[in-house]
């Protein structure tokens, strides 16, 4: 896995390095995770690792196109390295859960704009809101 995420890095015009390697190979794992899961997962290997150097991490990747930094409405930025596709994500109200969503309709973008007022549309950003099955099945538990 350690020799396609160098490829990656190398595909972009990155140099490998051990905490790019870490951040990519944490958000694999765990995709749509906050920075603060980031630091925790990167530091389990290495501990010396310092917040700047995985900000500038995230950043670049993002800058990059290898990783893609979704912020929903009143949550924090969240990362994922699913960047080769159009696809959209789905939140819990309840307790701020992310997964994905396949594109609604097709090719991006997927959607079109009423009135594009002369903009070449790429992409469109689409988040749906509601109730994972965990907080649905809670609330109704809570009610008996």
């Amino acid at each position: 896995m350690t020799s396609d995420l160098a490829a990656r890095l190398r595909a972009v015009s990155l140099r490998v390095t051990r905490p790019r390697l870490a951040v990519l190979a944490a958000l694999q794992d765990h995709p749509h995770v906050d920075t603060d899961t980031v630091i925790s997962l990167v530091r389990a290997d290495q501990p010396m690792v310092s917040h700047q150097a995985i900000y500038d991490v995230l950043r670049a990747l993002t800058d990059a196109g290898l990783v893609r930094r979704i912020q929903p409405a009143g949550a924090t930025a969240r990362y994922e390295t699913r960047v080769a596709d159009n696809h959209h994500h789905l939140v819990c109200r309840s307790c701020g859960a992310i997964v994905d969503v396949e594109c609604v309709h097709g090719q991006a973008p997927c959607l079109t704009a009423s009135d594009d007022h002369g903009f070449a549309v790429d992409e469109a950003e689409v988040v749906f809101w509601g109730t994972c099955p965990l907080c649905s099945a809670s609330s109704v538990e809570g009610t008996r």
